[in-house]
């Protein structure tokens, strides 16, 4: 038992955060705690095993029952409404007194020889325990016994128990993570159980927007690996895809002046992308330095992830740590992310008529275009004609995609958080496009600059669209070639396109990751 109860308690430590875990380094510490657990619950006024003693010789220890109590495992289609309701009593007084379980499996709902239900297996819980630590052993009950009785019968019977208040406050602990092996492996124990008592448990909340966020519980997620990862990656495309050499000799060669003037233009962007964001932002939600250092910390992602999806990613995590409901959040994120889209759009075709080139209408692979609409139709087509894929999509995913929408057009359907949007959209693609201009001038190349910002808004929309990190190696070429095209001398072209990269790009990458750890520090990412 002792070192059974010692590994849980020490992989508990491992995979769980932020939760206290008692790590009962002996068989005599095990069993003394043990005992002291059953006194403090019958003193607490719950019916439990009578404890006669404990003896201790050498490494060994012994805990002594009293043969008058014994106890009966109850059986799953025992349960009923009101055992439900007497389990779930049970823990509140328990927890009530600072006494918490930690461990609340199938195997500890019990009852004793006149049939009353108790909890068992008090021997890896502990006294004077934390907040968290009460909602995990909430958590761990109710999704128990959920999964063997029902959500709705077992929500009721919660209700009696605790308060609204006290539900809400529990539902950002209710995950896979806070619940034991042996309840996740029931066959009723499901992701749609859990997050159905989770919306249960919250809907006490006036509105999504208000509530709670989930609590970080488990070391091993989705979020950590993609910080692992993101950090890997960045420091694989720094060390393989950097050539320091070429970047010192362009550096070198410019004119600081215009270097500078180069780095403030970045920070204009930094601060128009800011101003999109903000303007969907209710105002007594909105800060404009965490919401700027939110977009520094974008180009840390775009080391790894493709142009524009990690301004986005950033801008959803944000959002909801601000307080935004999910649904709300990515109606946001994707009002932003299409303002900007569009804002490039219409900057491009403007300045394409003010140069009077043709450099626009040649640009589009007009045959290309239509085959792959064609090819992404044909196979919308081909998947809706099998029965499986379309009631997946009609039952699951354009529901989901109408409550979007829905939300998507509630956001845009103020034309002042619009015009708001829309300008600082146009300040960070101008501030963009100048800063190159900039650049060029750097190394003594006086261009035309509404030619210049026209030939770099199409040439690095087009380049962006390749899936690497950040446009990594298409930008860079379709810079130096398509100024290269328009007169500006090829060494020019590829030092003011590897002066811009320095600015906008690799110089953003550790400004990033410090805002990055900043929003992280704060608990706003």
């Amino acid at each position: 038992m002792h070192v059974a109860g010692y590994l849980s308690q020490w992989w508990q430590w491992i995979r769980l955060s932020g939760i206290p875990v008692r790590r009962d380094r002996s068989v005599s510490d095990a069993t003394h705690h043990h005992l002291a657990m059953l006194f403090g619950l019958a003193h607490a006024g719950l019916r439990t095993l009578h404890p006669y003693g404990v003896a201790d010789v050498a490494e060994s220890s012994l805990l002594v029952l009293d043969s008058s109590t014994t106890l009966t495992p109850c059986r799953p289609e025992d349960i009923d409404d009101e055992k439900a309701y007497a389990y779930m009593e049970y823990l509140r007084k328990a927890n009530s007194r600072g006494y918490t379980h930690r461990r609340i499996t199938p195997d500890c709902l019990a009852r004793l020889d006149d049939r009353t239900p108790v909890i068992a297996g008090w021997q890896n819980g502990d006294c004077a325990s934390a907040g968290a630590s009460v909602m995990l052993d909430r958590v761990q009950l109710i999704v128990l016994l959920a999964a063997l009785l029902g959500p709705d019968r077992t929500m009721a019977a919660a209700r009696r128990v605790w308060t609204s208040h006290e539900l809400s406050t529990m539902s950002p602990f209710i995950q896979r993570a806070a619940l034991p092996m042996a309840t996740r492996s029931l066959p009723g124990c499901n992701r749609q159980l859990i997050s159905l008592i989770r919306t249960d448990a919250g809907s006490t909340e006036r509105d999504e927007a208000q509530a709670p966020q989930t609590v970080t519980l488990s070391r091993f997620s989705v979020r950590s690996f993609l910080t692992i990862a993101l950090a890997v990656i960045a420091v694989a495309v720094v060390f393989t895809q950097l050539r320091p050499d070429e970047v010192i000799d362009a550096v070198r060669k410019a004119e600081p002046v215009w270097a500078l003037v180069a780095m403030l233009c970045g920070l204009i962007a930094w601060a128009g992308s800011a101003v999109t964001l903000g303007a969907f932002v209710d105002r007594d939600k909105r800060d404009w330095f965490s919401l700027t250092m939110t977009q520094v910390a974008a180009g840390f992602t775009a080391v790894s992830m493709p142009a524009g999806v990690g301004p986005a990613f950033v801008n959803l995590q944000y959002l909801r740590r601000r307080g935004m409901g999910s649904a709300e959040a990515t109606a946001v994120t994707g009002a932003t992310w299409s303002i900007q889209g569009l804002a490039t759009i219409v900057i491009t075709v403007v300045f394409g008529l003010f140069t009077g080139r043709s450099t626009l209408s040649g640009a589009i692979p007009t045959n290309t275009l239509i085959i792959v609409i064609g090819a992404i139709v044909l196979a919308f087509c081909l998947a809706m004609a099998i029965p499986p894929v379309r009631r997946l999509l009609t039952h699951r995913y354009l529901p989901l995609i109408a409550s979007y929408a829905h939300r998507f057009m509630e956001v845009i359907a103020r034309p002042d958080r619009l015009a708001v949007a829309g300008a600082g959209a146009l300040v960070l693609n101008v501030a963009t496009a100048l800063g190159f201009w900039v650049c060029l001038l750097a190394f003594g190349s006086r261009t035309n600059p509404v030619e210049t910002m026209f030939v770099f808004l199409l040439a690095n929309t087009l380049a962006s669209a390749v899936p690497t990190p950040g446009g990594l190696g298409a930008v860079e070429a379709a810079l130096s070639l398509s100024f290269t095209g328009v007169g500006v001398p090829a060494g020019v072209a590829l030092s003011a396109t590897l002066l811009y990269r320095v600015v906008f790009y690799w110089l953003r990458i550790p400004l990033g990751a410090a805002a990055m750890k900043w929003l992280s520090a704060k608990h706003m990412l």
